[in-house]
């Protein structure tokens, strides 16, 4: 479970389980964790995050889409 990027609370995780499926990222604060696809930047699942803070995650993920995408191909093409 790498940990991609780190923003304040925020981790931004890849599982190896996640090989197969669509570039995503889970992020976790706390008990929190959401999944949210990378292209295009979307909410594909959230466990106990509220919207206003869905919403600055996604700024986060949209700010970094690009640092992500990267990551998560270096990730799962070895």
């Amino acid at each position: 479970m790498p940990t991609v990027l780190q923003v304040g609370p925020y981790s931004f995780i890849f599982f190896s389980s996640d090989r197969g499926e669509p570039a995503h990222i889970h992020v976790k604060r706390d008990r929190q964790i959401a999944k949210f696809w990378l292209s295009p930047v979307t909410l594909e699942k959230n466990r106990g995050f509220k919207d206003y803070e869905l919403n600055k995650i996604a700024e986060i993920v949209e700010e970094n889409q690009d640092i992500l995408l990267e990551a998560w191909h270096d990730y799962f093409s070895s």
